[in-house]
């Protein structure tokens, strides 16, 4: 069984985004796996495995527009089906 069900991506753009504050954030908040914040102070890329991804949308929401959302349900795709 996978711990954390939902490879969530997204895009983040908005004014004076630090990675640093956002992967602060979210590992203290939000509990999950394999975080990856990158980018500038306009855009950031998020990517994060956890089992409450509108929890995590609601967050990057505050910060910005968000686009290019993606989320997988890992465990589906373990059992060879559709994501």
């Amino acid at each position: 069984m996978i711990e954390y069900r939902f490879d969530t991506q997204l895009l983040i753009d908005g004014q004076n985004l630090s990675e640093d504050a956002i992967n602060d954030y979210i590992t203290n908040n939000i509990e999950g796996d394999c975080l990856l914040a990158v980018g500038d102070e306009e855009t950031i890329k998020i990517h994060f495995h956890t089992n409450t991804p509108w929890v995590l949308l609601e967050y990057c929401a505050s910060l910005g527009d968000i686009y290019d959302v993606v989320v997988e349900n890992m465990e589906r795709q373990s059992n060879g089906l559709q994501g």
